[in-house]
C-alpha cells in the first residue's frame, strides 16, 4: 500500500506512527487545562489523518485514528494499558438484564401475539429462540433498522420477559442501585473529564454550519487550500437523475457515478470532487443547475477539507463512545450525565438537546450514528431514560415541526424515537401527568392542519402528491398518540384523571373540526364538473379510528372518567348542533292517530356530511355506560334526562338516508368521489367508528322515544311519509306517474328503510347493546363471512376488524390452502340481513345458504335467528316492532302484494316485511319462554296482527293477508318463509293460551296448513316424474343417432383405431409381437410391420401421411442449455468458437436439452407463421418498446395452439434405420473381434485416402504405388456416395433443427456447415434421454410406463432426427467423427490426444457411435448389416462402461464378508477385477468381495442400460416388453434381454476375451487412469447421484436470519437490501442493487441474472428471502414470481411477509419446484406466466 503513496504522505505516516498513546495520556494527566490540551492535539492531528485525498481510505484512517487519537483517550480513561483496563471494568460490572440489541436493516424481529403488551414489543432472533414465546403464536417481521430488542423489559411482556440468557442476570438486581459504586473515584473523575470534552467536541463539530472555517480552538496555523465538493442525500431525486448529473458535473464514468450515488444514498453524503475552492465551486454550480429544473436542486456544499476531517472524526468518536460504555454500566451512567447536563445557556442547552434540535440539519450518516448512541446509552439506563423522555416531550413540538419540513424518511429522524419512549406504559403515564403529553401531541397536530372553513371545520386542498407527502408526515403524530394510549391504566390517580380529561378535551376539539367536514349537496340537472376532494378527510378518519377506539377503552377503565367524558362529549355535540332548528321550519307529522313535531329537512336538497365523529364518539360512550352499568349505578350523575333524542338521531339518520339514496341511484351525478366515500363508510377499515356507531346512535335514540314518533321522523327523512300516511297514495302514485325511475327509486328507498329497521332491532351483538361478550360478536362476524363461501385464514382476517385476529386460531382442514368452512350447526345463526354484508355478499350468502338447505332436503326459508336479549338501557327498542306505525307499514306493503297488479312494489320489499314479522314472532316467543310468574308479557304482536283494520276501511288483518299470500302463484320463492311464519304464529299462540281452552281457531289454521303442504308435495313429485321421463326419452334418441352415424361411416372409425394404435408407444395389442421375446437391436432385432402414420397440421387442419418423399411435418420444440444433471458447475467454455464438444465428460457439466409441446404443423405453415410473428415484432418495435414474453431475434415463438415457448421445430420422420438398412442380410455375421478388425481396416483406408487428398499430387506413379499398398477391405467402396432419400423440404428442416441445436448449445452464431453441428444433435438426443431417465428413476416410475404423449413424441422425433441428420451433413465429416469416437475405445496410431476412459460419458459415446456408423456402413458392401454394427458398438461401449465402474468403485465393505463367491456373476466379476488389478500395475485397491463388486457393477450400469433401452426403442421402433412397463422391481434381466445382452454382463468379456484383454490393457495404461488410481485426481463415481435443489430449513426464520447476516460482497460490509438465495447451489446473492451489477455480454445485469449464467446456463431458481417469493429467471428478459414452498399454520403462503405468521417448509410444494427444474420446464413456466400477466413483461428482470 505504502509504495503507491507519495513520499510526503509516507513521512506523515511515519511521524504519526511514532506517536505514543501512553506518553500523550501521561501529558494529559499532568495538564492543568485538559480541554485546551486535547483540542490542540485534535487540531493538530485530525486533519493529518482524515481526508487526505479525493478517495477515503477507511481502513488506514481508522488504524491511525485508533493509534493517535483514540488510544491516548483510552489510556487516560483506564490509567493503564486499555488491553488490561477494559477487561477489569467488564469483570466488575454486572451484566445488564436488558438486551438492547439495536436492529440492523432486514434483521428478523419477533413479537408474540399472546404476550406482547403492544405490537411494538419485539425480540431479536437470539433472545426469541431462548424465550418461552417460540411456542406461542409469534409474528416475525424484518426490521427497517433502528429499533432495539425488548428482552428483559418487564413492561413490554405480559409473561416471559426474559430469555434464558438474560434471566441469569436478573437474580441479583438490587432495586435501582447506583452503577457508579463499582468504579473507583479517580476512574469516575477521569471518565467524566474525557467524556465531557469529547462529547462536546463531537456535538459542536457535527452541528457546525460554516463551510470554510473551524471553531476558533480547532483552527490550524497553516491552512491548505483543499476543499471538497460535498453532495448530500435527499428523498426527491432518483438514482438515475443523480447518476446522470454527476457524470456531467465531475465527468466520471457511469460506474464511478453509481458508486457515488450508492454512498450518498447509504451515508447521506459523499464528496464528489477534491481540489481548490474554484475547482469544487464549478462542479457545485453544474449540479445545482442540472437538478433545479423540476424540483428543488440537490444539496451541495463546498467544504474545507479540515472541517470534513473533523466531522468524520466526530462520527468515529460517537461510535467509540458507544462501544466504550458497553464495558460498564458505570461508564454509561457518566455519559448520560454528561449528555443531559444543562449547559450555561439554560433551556435546551444540554448536548442531547442540541443534537436533537439540529437533527433535521444533519446528514443521514450522522443521524444514525447519534441515534444509535442514544439507544445504547440513554434508553438503556432506566434512570436517564425517564429524564430523556421528559426532554423529548418538552421539545416535542419543535422536533415534529422539524420532521414535517425535513425531507428524510421517518426512520432517519429523531422523532422516530417516540416509539421507544411512548410505548413504555410507565413513561407514557408519567409524561401525560407531568408534561401533559396528550394535549401537546393533539395541539401540535391541529397546528399543522390550518385550513378551516367558515364553521371552523377542516378543509383540505386538492390531494396532490406533495399534499399527500406532507399529510403523511403529519399523520405520524397520530401514531405517537396511539403509542401513548396503547396500554390502558389499571389504577388511576387524580392527576392522571385530570390530565387525561384535558387531553380528551383537546381530542374533542379535533373531532369538532371534523364534525360535518366535506359537506355535499346533490347534483341535479348536470353531472358534477370536478370531483371534490375527499381522500384527505377519509385518510384522517382511518388513522384516527384506532385512537378513537383506544380513547373509549381508557374511558371504560374508570367510572369517574367515563361520566366526565360523557358529559364533555355531549356538551360538544350540543355546540355542534347549536343551530339545530335554525332556518328549518318545524312541521307536524301524523299517522294512525300519532303525531310528532319535527323539522322540514330533505337529504336530497340540503347539505349533508358523512363525517360525524362527535356523535359517534358519544354513541360509543353511551354503550359503555350500559356495558359498565354506570347508567344504572349513578343515574343522578348523568344528564340522561337532558338528552333530546330527536337531536341525537338527526345527523346519523341523514347519513344513513344518504347511503340509501345513493343506492337508489339518486346521486349518480355526484360522480365517483361520493361512491368511494360510501364504500369506505361501510368498509371494514372504517365501519367500527362510522357505520356501526351510527346504528348504535339510532338505537340509543329509539330506546328513549316513542317508536311511533321515531318511525314518522324516519319516513319523513326517507321522503316516504306521503306514501304511507295517505291511504291509497300508492295506487294513485303508480297510475299517475309512469316515470319508471321514480317508482324504482321509491321502491329501493322503502327496501332500504325496512332494512334499517331490521338492523336497529337485530343488531345487538355489541357488548353493551345486547347481553353478549366480545367473543360472541366476533363469532357472529366469522359465521356470516363463512356463510358467503369457505375462506382461507388471511381472507377471513381481512374481512374482520383489525384487533380480532387473536380470537380464532383453529387449524383448518387442509384442502390445498387451508379453508375454513361453516359448521352445519352454525347455519341456524345465519341472518340474511346481517348489517356488514355488502349487496353482493348478501346475495351470495343467500344463494349459498339456500343451496345448502336444498342439499339437506330442508325447506328453503331463511328465518331470522334467535337473538340475545337487549341490555336494560336499550330494552324498549323491541317495541318498534309492535308499534302502530310499524304495523301500518307492514299492512300497507302486504296489501300491495295481495293486490299485486295495482301497485308498484317489489319482492325484496315483501321479503323484508316477512323477515320483520318473523323477528317479532321470535321476540314474543322468547319473552314468553323467559317470563316469570308475576310478570305480564307486554309484547303482544300475535294479537295485533290477528286484528282486522278499523271500521271505515275494514282492511283484512296481517295474518289473513299472509294466508292469502301463501297460495299466490307469483310468490313461489317466499312460500317456505310464509309457511314458517304461520307455523311459528301457531306455536306462540299455543304458548299464550297454554291452558287447553278454545283450541278451535288454532287447529283450523294447522289443518289448512297441512293440507296445503300435502298438495304442494304431490305437485312437486308429479313435476319431477314428468322431467325424468323427458330426460330418458332424449337420451334414447341420442344413442340411436350415434349408432346410425357409426354404421354409415364405418371405414372412418376403423381408420382412427389404426391411427391410435400407431401413435401410442406401446403396441402390446398387435398380434405380431405377442408370442416372442422382444429384442431392440442386433441382427435378431424383432421386426415390426411398418405402421402408416397420419397426422394433422394445427395451422391448416389438413391431414397428411408421414412419408420419406412428402412435404415435411414438424413439431414445435424448445432447445435450451442445461446444467440440471451437472456434477461440476464451475466449468466454463472459454472460447465457444474453438471448443470441441465431441466427447461429453461424465460430469455432464453442460448439456443441450430439447423439449416439445407435441403440436404438429406443416413445415411451410410454420415458416409462414414464424414470418408473420417476425413482421409483427418489427411493427411493434416501431410502435412501443415493451418486451414480449418471447424473443423473436433469438428465433423464439409461441406454439400457435398452446402458447408454449418454442425456439425451433423438429421434423417428423419414419424410423430412419429401415430406410438405410435395405441390403441383403447374410446369415453369418462377424463376431465382435472380426467386426472390430474390419472396421479398423476400413478406418485405416479412409484415413489413408484423406491424407492422399490433402497432400499435393506429385506424379501419378507414386499415387498408384500407394494405392497398391493400401489393401481395401473386401466389399468396401470409399468412393460411393449414397443418395439422400429425403425430400427437399425434409432436408431443409433437418438442417434447420440441427443448426438451432448447435447455435443454442454452443452459444455461437448459426453456421450449418460447421462440423460440430452433427455432434450437437447427437449430444442433445443423448442428454434429453438421460434427463428423462433420471426423472423416471427419481420418481420410481417404470421405464416404459405411460409417458405423457408430448414427451413420447418429443423423444421419438428427436431420436429419429438425430439418426437421420447425417444425411444432410458432409459424409467425410461424420466419418471423421466416427473414427475419432471409435479410436477412444479401440486405439489407433493417427489419433493421439483423446480423453481417457474415465473422462468419457459412455451414453453420449454410444449415441454418437451408433448414429455416425451409417456414414461408414453405407460404403461397405460386404454384407455386414447395420444391426450387427449397432450390437457390437453397444457391447463394446457397455464393456467400457463396466471397466469405468470397476475402476472408480469404492471398496467400502458392507460387513457382508461372503468369502466364497456364490453365483457365476460374482466369480466372473472377481476374475475380471483380477485382470484389471494386473493391468493397472496393482495400483487398484485390494479386492473387495465378489458380492459387493457385482452389486456395484449392477447398480452402476443400470442407468446406462435404461437410457440405451429408451434410445434403441425410439430408434428402431421395437415395442417395449410388457414386463418393463410395470412399476416395482428392478427390471435388470428384462432390460438385458431387450437389449440382447447376457444376464451376466461379465460373459461379454469372456466371449470376446482375445480382443478385450488387449483393449482393457490399453485403457488402463492411459496416464490419467494411473493418476486417478494414485489419488492425484478425481473421477465421477457410478451410479451418479441425482441432483437435488438445496435443503431448505424447516423454519423460515432461520433463513431470514442467515440472510440478515449476509452483507453485500461489493460495498464493504454493507447489509444487502434484497438478499436472494439460489436454490440450485445455495449461494446468497445481493440482488436488485446497483452495487452488485456486473457486465454480461455488454450489458449491465444484476447479481441473480449474472449468477444464472454461471450456475444454470441462463436459467435460475431463487428465493427472495425478505419477500418470501420464489423467482424464476431465464435469460435477460424473462422472469416470473412463483409461490414459495413455505406455508403458515393455515396452509397459506405469505409473499412479502405481510402477515408475519410463522412459516414452515411444505415438502410437496418444494418437490413441485424441484420437478419443474428436473423437467426443464422453468422457461416454459415463465412463458406461461408472462402471457397470463402482462405486468410481468414490463419488469427489468436483468437487474434482479
Amino acid at each position: 500500500m505504502a509504495s503507491e503513496l507519495e513520499p510526503e504522505v509516507q513521512a506523515i505516516d511515519r511521524s504519526l506512527l511514532e506517536c505514543s498513546a501512553e506518553e500523550i495520556a501521561g501529558k494529559w494527566l499532568q495538564a492543568t487545562d485538559l480541554t485546551r490540551e486535547v483540542y490542540q492535539h485534535l487540531a493538530h492531528y485530525v486533519p493529518k489523518i482524515y481526508c487526505r485525498g479525493p478517495n477515503p481510505l477507511p481502513q488506514k484512517e481508522d488504524m491511525l485514528a485508533q493509534h493517535v487519537l483514540l488510544g491516548p483517550m483510552e489510556w487516560y480513561l483506564c490509567g493503564e494499558d486499555p488491553a488490561f483496563g477494559f477487561p477489569k471494568l467488564e469483570q466488575a460490572n454486572k451484566p445488564s438484564h436488558l438486551c438492547g440489541r439495536v436492529f440492523k436493516v432486514g434483521e428478523p424481529t419477533y413479537s408474540c401475539r399472546d404476550c406482547a403488551v403492544d405490537p411494538t414489543c419485539v425480540l431479536c432472533m437470539e433472545c426469541f429462540l431462548g424465550s418461552i414465546h417460540r411456542d406461542h403464536r409469534y409474528r416475525m417481521t424484518t426490521s427497517g433498522g433502528g429499533g432495539f430488542c425488548d428482552c428483559g423489559d418487564t413492561e413490554a411482556w405480559k409473561e416471559g420477559p426474559y430469555c434464558q440468557k438474560h434471566e441469569l442476570n436478573t437474580s441479583e438486581i438490587e432495586e435501582e442501585e447506583d452503577p457508579l459504586v463499582h468504579l473507583s473515584e479517580d476512574v469516575i473523575a477521569r471518565t467524566y473529564n474525557i467524556f465531557a470534552i469529547m462529547f462536546r467536541y463531537a456535538v459542536e463539530i457535527l452541528t457546525w454550519e460554516k463551510e470554510s472555517e473551524l471553531p476558533a480552538d480547532l483552527e490550524m496555523v497553516e491552512k491548505s487550500d483543499t476543499y471538497y465538493c460535498m453532495l448530500f442525500n435527499d428523498e426527491v431525486h432518483t438514482y438515475e437523475q443523480v447518476i446522470y448529473t454527476l457524470q456531467k458535473a465531475v465527468n466520471c464514468t457511469q460506474k464511478e457515478a453509481i458508486g457515488f450515488a450508492t454512498t450518498v444514498d447509504r451515508d447521506g453524503r459523499r464528496s464528489v470532487r477534491y481540489g481548490d475552492f474554484q475547482y469544487c465551486e464549478q462542479a457545485k454550480s453544474v449540479i445545482v443547475r442540472n437538478t433545479s429544473r423540476q424540483t428543488k436542486p440537490l444539496k451541495v456544499q463546498v467544504m474545507h477539507s479540515s472541517i470534513v476531517a473533523h466531522q468524520n472524526f466526530g462520527l468515529k468518536l460517537l461510535s467509540w463512545l458507544g462501544s466504550i460504555i458497553g464495558y460498564s454500566d458505570g461508564l454509561r451512567r457518566i455519559l448520560c450525565q454528561v449528555g443531559l447536563q444543562e449547559g450555561p445557556d439554560g433551556e435546551n442547552s444540554s448536548l442531547v438537546d442540541r443534537l436533537m434540535l439540529s437533527d433535521s440539519k444533519l446528514w443521514k450518516g450522522a443521524r444514525s450514528v447519534y441515534h444509535q448512541l442514544f439507544m445504547s446509552s440513554l434508553l438503556m439506563d432506566l434512570k436517564y431514560k425517564k429524564l430523556f423522555a421528559v426532554r423529548f416531550a418538552k421539545n416535542y413540538e419543535r422536533l415534529q415541526s422539524d420532521y414535517v419540513t425535513d425531507d428524510h424518511d421517518r426512520e432517519f429522524s429523531v422523532a422516530d424515537l417516540s416509539v421507544q419512549i411512548f410505548t413504555v406504559p410507565s413513561l407514557a403515564r408519567m409524561l401525560i401527568t407531568e408534561e401533559n403529553l396528550m394535549s401537546i401531541i393533539i395541539k401540535t397536530f391541529m397546528d399543522h392542519l390550518r385550513h378551516r372553513d367558515a364553521h371552523g371545520r377542516f378543509q383540505f386542498e386538492r390531494y396532490t402528491a406533495l399534499q399527500a407527502f406532507k399529510f403523511r408526515r403529519v399523520q405520524s403524530l397520530i401514531l405517537d398518540l396511539k403509542y401513548v394510549l396503547i396500554s390502558k391504566p389499571t389504577e388511576w390517580s387524580d392527576e392522571l384523571r385530570q390530565k387525561f380529561l384535558e387531553g380528551f378535551d383537546a381530542f374533542l376539539e379535533l373531532l369538532k373540526c371534523m364534525q360535518g367536514m366535506d359537506p355535499i349537496t346533490r347534483q341535479v340537472g348536470q353531472h358534477i364538473e370536478m370531483e371534490p376532494e375527499w381522500e384527505a378527510a377519509f385518510t384522517l378518519q382511518m388513522k384516527l379510528t384506532h385512537v378513537i377506539s383506544m380513547m373509549q377503552d381508557w374511558c371504560a377503565s374508570d367510572e369517574k372518567v367515563l361520566i366526565e367524558a360523557y358529559k364533555k362529549c355531549l356538551a360538544v355535540l350540543m355546540q355542534c348542533h347549536g343551530g339545530y332548528t335554525d332556518g328549518e321550519q318545524p312541521i307536524t307529522l301524523s299517522i294512525c292517530g300519532h303525531s310528532v313535531e319535527t323539522i322540514r329537512y330533505c337529504v336530497s336538497q340540503e347539505k349533508v356530511s358523512i363525517h360525524l365523529p362527535v356523535s359517534r364518539l358519544l354513541a360509543g360512550l353511551h354503550v359503555l355506560l350500559s356495558k359498565s352499568e354506570v347508567a344504572y349505578k349513578f343515574p343522578e350523575l348523568l344528564p340522561l334526562s337532558e338528552l333530546s333524542p330527536p337531536m341525537l338521531i338527526e345527523h346519523p339518520l341523514r347519513c344513513l338516508v344518504l347511503c340509501a339514496q345513493v343506492h337508489a341511484g339518486m346521486w349518480r351525478r355526484n360522480g365517483f368521489s361520493l361512491v368511494n366515500q360510501i364504500y369506505y363508510y361501510h368498509n371494514v377499515k372504517c365501519r367500527r367508528e362510522m357505520f356501526d356507531k351510527d346504528i348504535v346512535m339510532l338505537q340509543t335514540g329509539v330506546s328513549m322515544m316513542d317508536p311511533n314518533h321515531f318511525l314518522m321522523i324516519m319516513l319523513s327523512r326517507f321522503e316516504l311519509y306521503q306514501i304511507f300516511s295517505t291511504p291509497d297514495y300508492g295506487k294513485r302514485f303508480s297510475s299517475e306517474i309512469t316515470h319508471k325511475d321514480v317508482v324504482q327509486q321509491n321502491n329501493t328507498l322503502i327496501e332500504e328503510m325496512l332494512y334499517l329497521i331490521i338492523m336497529l332491532v337485530g343488531e345487538r351483538f355489541s357488548p353493551g347493546v345486547g347481553q353478549v361478550n366480545a367473543t360472541d360478536e366476533i363469532k357472529r362476524e366469522i359465521i356470516h363471512q363463512l356463510s358467503i363461501k369457505p375462506m382461507a385464514h388471511s381472507e377471513l382476517v381481512k374481512s374482520l376488524p383489525e384487533d380480532v385476529s387473536p380470537f380464532f386460531h383453529r387449524k383448518p382442514g387442509l384442502t390445498g390452502r387451508g379453508m375454513y368452512e361453516l359448521k352445519p350447526e352454525c347455519a341456524k345463526e345465519f341472518n340474511l340481513y346481517f348489517y356488514h354484508f355488502s349487496r353482493a355478499e348478501q346475495s351470495k350468502a343467500e344463494e349459498a345458504q339456500r343451496k345448502m338447505k336444498r342439499q339437506n332436503r330442508e325447506d328453503t326459508a331463511l328465518p331470522p335467528p334467535v337473538l340475545p336479549p337487549f341490555c336494560p338501557l336499550f330494552a324498549s327498542l323491541v317495541n318498534i316492532l309492535q308499534s302502530d306505525v310499524m304495523l301500518c307499514i307492514m299492512g300497507t306493503i302486504l296489501q300491495w302484494a295481495v293486490e299485486h297488479n295495482g301497485y308498484a312494489w317489489s319482492e325484496s320489499m315483501l321479503q323484508r316485511v316477512l323477515h320483520l314479522i318473523g323477528m317479532a314472532l321470535q321476540e314474543e316467543k322468547q319473552h314468553l319462554e323467559n317470563v316469570t310468574e308475576e310478570h305480564v308479557v307486554t309484547f303482544t304482536f300475535t294479537q295485533k296482527i290477528s286484528k282486522p283494520g278499523e271500521a271505515p276501511k275494514n282492511s283484512p288483518s296481517i295474518l289473513a293477508m299472509l294466508e292469502t299470500l301463501q297460495n299466490a302463484p307469483y310468490l313461489e320463492v317466499h312460500k317456505d318463509m310464509i309457511r314458517w311464519i304461520l307455523k311459528t304464529f301457531n306455536a306462540v299462540k299455543k304458548m299464550r293460551e297454554s291452558s287447553p281452552t278454545s283450541p278451535v281457531t288454532e287447529t283450523e289454521g294447522t289443518i289448512m296448513e297441512e293440507s296445503s303442504r300435502d298438495k304442494d308435495k304431490a305437485e312437486r313429485k308429479r313435476k319431477a316424474e314428468i322431467a325424468r321421463l323427458r330426460r330418458e326419452k332424449i337420451m334414447a334418441q341420442m344413442s340411436e343417432m350415434q349408432r346410425h352415424f357409426i354404421d354409415e361411416n364405418k371405414e372412418l372409425f376403423q381408420q382412427t383405431l389404426e391411427l391410435d394404435a400407431s401413435t401410442s408407444a406401446v403396441l402390446d395389442n398387435s398380434p405380431v409381437v405377442s408370442d416372442m421375446t422382444l429384442t431392440a437391436l442386433g441382427p435378431t432385432q424383432t421386426q415390426v410391420p411398418e405402421q402408416r402414420q397420419f397426422v394433422t397440421c394445427i395451422l391448416c387442419q389438413e391431414e397428411q401421411e408421414v412419408k420419406v418423399e412428402s412435404r415435411a411435418m414438424v413439431l414445435a420444440a424448445f432447445v435450451q442449455r442445461s446444467t440440471v444433471l451437472s456434477k461440476n458447475r464451475s466449468k466454463f467454455i472459454q472460447d465457444p468458437e474453438k471448443y470441441d464438444p465431441l466427447f461429453m465428460h461424465p460430469d455432464l457439466s453442460c448439456g443441450t436439452h430439447t423439449s416439445s409441446c407435441g403440436h404438429i404443423m406443416h413445415a411451410h405453415c410454420w415458416q409462414r407463421y414464424f414470418d408473420s410473428v417476425q413482421a409483427k415484432e418489427q411493427r411493434r418495435q416501431q410502435r412501443l418498446r415493451l418486451h414480449t414474453s418471447y424473443d423473436v431475434e433469438n428465433g423464439e415463438f409461441l406454439c400457435p395452439l398452446c402458447e408454449c415457448l418454442s425456439n425451433t421445430v423438429i421434423p417428423l420422420l419414419l424410423p430412419p434405420r429401415n430406410i438405410f438398412n435395405n441390403r441383403l442380410n447374410f446369415s453369418d455375421q462377424p463376431n465382435l473381434t472380426q467386426w472390430i478388425r474390419t472396421i479398423s481396416q476400413q478406418i485405416k483406408a479412409l484415413q489413408f485416402l484423406r491424407k492422399e487428398e490433402s497432400t499435393p499430387n506429385n506424379g501419378s506413379t507414386k499415387n498408384s504405388e500407394n494405392m497398391d499398398e493400401l489393401q481395401l477391405p473386401e466389399g468396401f467402396r470409399p468412393d460411393f456416395h449414397p443418395k439422400n432419400p429425403y425430400s427437399e423440404s425434409i432436408k431443409e428442416m433437418l438442417t434447420t433443427f440441427g443448426t438451432a441445436t448447435y447455435k443454442v448449445g454452443l452459444k455461437v452464431h448459426p453456421n450449418e456447415e460447421d462440423p460440430r453441428v452433427p455432434i450437437m444433435c447427437w449430444g442433445s438426443c443423448a442428454y434429453t434421454i438421460q434427463s428423462i431417465e433420471r426423472i423416471l428413476s427419481d420418481e420410481d416410475k417404470p421405464l416404459f410406463g405411460p409417458l405423457p404423449c408430448r414427451l413420447d413424441d418429443c423423444l421419438r422425433s428427436l431420436t429419429r432426427f438425430a439418426a437421420a441428420h447425417w444425411t444432410v451433413a458432409s459424409l467425410s465429416v461424420v466419418q471423421g467423427h466416427f473414427c475419432k469416437l471409435f479410436a477412444s475405445l479401440v486405439p489407433n496410431d493417427s489419433h493421439e490426444e483423446l480423453p481417457c476412459i474415465l473422462d468419457i460419458d459412455m451414453f453420449h459415446l454410444l449415441v454418437g457411435l451408433v448414429l455416425a456408423f451409417p456414414a461408414l456402413q453405407c460404403q461397405d458392401f460386404s454384407g455386414i448389416s447395420l444391426g450387427t454394427g449397432d450390437l457390437h458398438i453397444f457391447h463394446l461401449v457397455t464393456m467400457a462402461h463396466i471397466i469405468q465402474i470397476l475402476l472408480t468403485s469404492c471398496t467400502e465393505e458392507n460387513g457382508m464378508d461372503q468369502e466364497n463367491p456364490t453365483c457365476e456373476e460374482e466369480s466372473a466379476v472377481l476374475a475380471l477385477y483380477k485382470t484389471l488389478h494386473q493391468y493397472t500395475g496393482s495400483a487398484l485397491k485390494e479386492m473387495p468381495s465378489g458380492w459387493h463388486l457385482w452389486r456395484s457393477v449392477r447398480a452402476g450400469v443400470t442407468p446406462f442400460l435404461k437410457c440405451s433401452a429408451l434410445f434403441f426403442h425410439y430408434l428402431n421402433g421395437v415395442p417395449s416388453p410388457p414386463d418393463i412397463q410395470v412399476p416395482g422391481t428392478s427390471h435388470f434381466e428384462h432390460l438385458c434381454n431387450y437389449l440382447s445382452l447376457p444376464n451376466n454382463l461379465i460373459c461379454l468379456f469372456q466371449e470376446n476375451s482375445e480382443i478385450m484383454n488387449s483393449l482393457i490393457e490399453s485403457w488402463c495404461h492411459n496416464s490419467e487412469v494411473k493418476r486417478y488410481l494414485e489419488g492425484e485426481r478425481d473421477a465421477i463415481r457410478y451410479p451418479r447421484e441425482s441432483n437435488k435443489l438445496i435443503n431448505l430449513p424447516e423454519d423460515y426464520s432461520s433463513l431470514i436470519n442467515q440472510a440478515s447476516n449476509f452483507s453485500c460482497p461489493k460495498s464493504g460490509g454493507d447489509k444487502s437490501r434484497a438478499p436472494t438465495l439460489c436454490l440450485v447451489c445455495g449461494s446468497l446473492l445481493c440482488s436488485q442493487s446497483y452495487c452488485c451489477q456486473t457486465e454480461l455480454e455488454g450489458e449491465d445485469v444484476g447479481a441473480c441474472t449474472a449468477h444464472t449464467y454461471s450456475c444454470g446456463s441462463g436459467v435460475g431458481i431463487f428465493l427472495r428471502v425478505r419477500e418470501c417469493q420464489v423467482l424464476f429467471l431465464a435469460g435477460k428478459t424473462k422472469g416470473c414470481f412463483y409461490s414459495p414452498p413455505y406455508l403458515d399454520d393455515y396452509g397459506e403462503t405469505d409473499q412479502g411477509l405481510r402477515r408475519g405468521n410463522p412459516l414452515h417448509l411444505c415438502k410437496e410444494r418444494f418437490k413441485k419446484i424441484q420437478k419443474l427444474w428436473h423437467q426443464h420446464s422453468v422457461t416454459e413456466e415463465i412463458g406461461h406466466a408472462q402471457e397470463a400477466n402482462q405486468t410481468l413483461v414490463g419488469i427489468d428482470w436483468q437487474h434482479l
